[in-house]
């Protein structure tokens, strides 16, 4: 099978690009390399890729259609990955152009590819950031999600009804996959996991938002990448349209993953608690249960071990 992941060097994508390319997929990634975080770890992930030979790397921007198109018309691309984006909730409020250029303009440009070119099925990322501040638990894809609480949300929510509304005209399928909390090896710097290890190891003090009390289903990448690649690849899926949380359906108070990573690192964290910022999900927790009667897999990777895991390669990976 030929497939297109977009964002392949971004963290989820690199790893769903090296699975389908050691399963004997032929890859092509794309990529703008953008600055929103260390470019250094981007382009680590993308020489390990370039290592498989059926894999091929095109520095684009998905706002360009001009270099999109071109990518389909010399390729006959089948299944499209799409997980370039701009992500982050904070960030959203600080910069957000950057969301309706990636999100939006860019989700579009991907879309109407999909219309022209025959590709089969779509996969695209969405996000647990859609449910809001939801009371009722656990998140159910059936839910209302017309209450988004940031742009980052809305952005992504707009990308589920275009999705729905572009498989119904044009008959390809896509599937949303409504990511919660991702973390592990060769994770966003960005991300809290990476960003208090960085800070204990130098003594420096970790801001901890509403004061510890945030719930969150943390998804170990392993196990995310594994769902990935099986959606990919099933043809259980009768609609056109569907959606699908991304969770480990095991939701983990904040206090106890710092109280992992401390351990993990056997150093005490200096700690600052702070109210809940603006546009943050007080907690997440996800019914998975859809995808398991499609798929047959549950999530298998415990926070505890996969704390450890990323705090071994954080110290192996900036050792070096």
């Amino acid at each position: 099978m030929k497939v297109l992941v977009t964002g392949c060097a971004g963290f989820i994508g690199f790893h769903v690009a090296k699975k389908l390319l050691a399963n004997g997929n032929v890859v092509i990634g794309i990529d703008n390399l953008n600055n929103y975080y260390d470019i250094s770890l981007k382009n680590k992930r993308l020489k390990i890729l370039k290592n498989f030979k059926k894999f091929t790397f095109k520095k684009i921007n998905i706002c360009n259609s001009t270099k999109l198109n071109s990518i389909f018309k010399q390729n006959k691309i089948q299944n499209i990955i799409h997980l370039a984006a701009q992500a982050g909730v904070r960030y959203s409020l600080m910069r957000p152009k950057s969301y309706i250029n990636s999100n939006i303009k860019g989700f579009f440009n991907i879309i109407e590819c999909c219309r022209y070119y025959g590709v089969v099925k779509l996969l695209y990322a969405s996000t647990s950031s859609v449910y809001g501040n939801q009371k009722k638990f656990p998140l159910k894809e059936d839910l209302n999600t017309d209450n988004p609480i940031q742009l980052y949300a809305a952005t992504k929510k707009s990308n589920e009804l275009m999705a729905k509304a572009y498989s119904h005209l044009f008959n390809f399928q896509t599937i949303g996959m409504r990511f919660f909390t991702v973390y592990g090896p060769w994770g966003r710097p960005d991300m809290a996991l990476f960003k208090f290890t960085k800070k204990i190891l130098s003594n420096r003090e970790i801001e901890i938002y509403n004061y510890g009390n945030h719930i969150r289903d943390f998804t170990y990448i392993d196990d995310v990448t594994e769902i990935i690649v099986r959606l990919n690849k099933t043809k259980k899926i009768k609609k056109n349209s569907e959606i699908f949380n991304i969770g480990n359906s095991n939701p983990v108070k904040l206090i106890d993953y710092i109280h992992q990573i401390e351990k993990s690192l056997n150093k005490r964290a200096k700690k600052k608690y702070l109210p809940l910022q603006a546009g943050d999900s007080k907690k997440t927790h996800s019914n998975t249960k859809k995808l398991h009667k499609i798929l047959n897999y549950k999530p298998k990777v415990n926070f505890r071990i996969g704390v450890n895991n990323f705090v071994k390669w954080y110290r192996d990976h900036y050792s070096k």
